[in-house]
């Protein structure tokens, strides 16, 4: 019998998450890892941090097949490398050295999220190995259609990376650091499986953390409110005015955009101190959840006090994810300070495909060298971890 012959895939880009309905995105999307959802993306645009004024240009691929969407990518054409934590900032310098333009440039990412998950979409009933092909192709003609020095994937899944490798996408690895529950039933039981020193400075910490007076308060889905949202954010502002001189990549807006949109997927905890009587916010830790994994995405506090950032962003949230039993908890990007603290050493992984052909030589070569330090150091870093025999994913 011979087989039916299958209609042909068309590609096409969009300049915002609006011109797909949240139905057709959502459909390709796996049922964890909410930041690819078309809620997350809409609350980036519609709160005006995702623009070409801000060198985020939503700029979405597209795969249809007979009027159907198969398959769609995160994407944006960027004027600089903010946002990214996969530094290229050197790479752009070479090429402004030898008289090139390395910007623009497209990437499939997600704005200001360093979380390794699902880059590329695709419907239940396709295989994206079957689909890469032609959506590198449709990528490589777009970039020199429109001018950009190449196209980037960061934070993929290792299985989609390997195969963009395969293709001719480079890969670059990263290392961050996770907590994993090993079958925890309390904090107790986790720092019980360190040494007797590491395990003392962790409950050293807390108890410090209690006696300045903090109390902890957790709030989920719906029991944020509008109050708490203007909280936060005054919290996530007042720290990156301190760290950076600006008001944070995300605004109210944001915000209060995924409050009501994807409330389930939000875990707020808040601590306040209590001096004569009264208790007032100090700081506070926004988690994003899924049903397998907890992200530890933003802080902001208006004073520091010793210990406090590692209870309220790390310690509180190992709490939360044992009591609802999370498997993982990815803490963010870099922090070699989490090591001490039980987080394992994982690699994360970005591919790069660059126009030019000199360039993505060198480039080559050095992801290459820097590959081997990046694995090295990962192994080193297993080796420092606090447990009485080292446990790893």
């Amino acid at each position: 019998m011979e087989r039916p012959v299958e209609s042909p895939v068309q590609i096409r880009f969009i300049s915002t998450i609006h011109d797909l309905d949240a139905t057709r995105w959502n459909q390709l999307c796996p049922a964890d890892y909410p930041f690819v959802r078309h809620e997350f993306l809409a609350a980036l645009e519609d709160s005006g941090c995702i623009t070409a004024r801000t060198g985020w240009q939503a700029h979405h691929l597209v795969m249809e097949q007979a009027g159907t969407v198969i398959a769609a990518m995160p994407g944006y054409i960027k004027t600089h490398s903010y946002g990214e934590y996969v530094f290229d900032w050197a790479w752009a310098d070479a090429y402004r050295r030898h008289g090139l333009d390395y910007y623009p440039k497209w990437i499939n990412a997600i704005p200001f999220t360093p979380c390794r998950g699902p880059r590329l979409l695709v419907s239940a009933d396709h295989n994206p190995a079957d689909l890469l092909p032609a959506i590198l192709t449709a990528l490589g003609a777009e970039s020199t259609e429109q001018g950009y020095s190449g196209w980037h994937c960061l934070f993929p899944d290792e299985p989609i990376s390997k195969q963009l490798h395969t293709l001719g996408a480079m890969q670059r690895l990263g290392c961050q650091f996770h907590w994993f529950n090993h079958g925890y039933a309390c904090f107790e039981d986790f720092v019980a499986t360190m040494s007797s020193r590491k395990r003392k400075n962790i409950l050293k910490e807390r108890r410090q953390v209690h006696e300045q007076g903090f109390v902890f308060q957790v709030k989920t889905g719906h029991q944020l409110t509008a109050d708490d949202w203007a909280i936060f954010y005054a919290l996530y502002r007042t720290t990156y005015l301190k760290r950076s001189g600006h008001n944070g990549y995300l605004s109210a807006a944001f915000f209060q955009q995924i409050g009501a949109t994807l409330p389930e997927n939000l875990v707020l905890i808040c601590a306040s101190k209590r001096d004569d009587g009264d208790e007032r916010v100090i700081a506070a830790s926004l988690f994003v959840r899924d049903d397998t994994t907890l992200y530890g995405r933003y802080w902001g506090c208006f004073e520091e006090y010793q210990f406090l950032h590692f209870e309220t962003c790390y310690y509180q949230g190992i709490d939360f994810a044992i009591a609802n039993g999370l498997q993982r908890f990815d803490g963010g990007a870099q922090g070699e300070h989490k090591i001490a603290r039980g987080f394992e050493p994982v690699l994360t992984y970005s591919n790069h495909w660059i126009q030019e052909p000199g360039f993505r030589a060198a480039i080559q070569q050095f992801l290459v060298q820097e590959a081997e330090g990046v694995r090295q150091y990962a192994n080193e870093a297993a080796s420092l971890l606090p447990f009485k025999t080292i446990v790893s994913e």
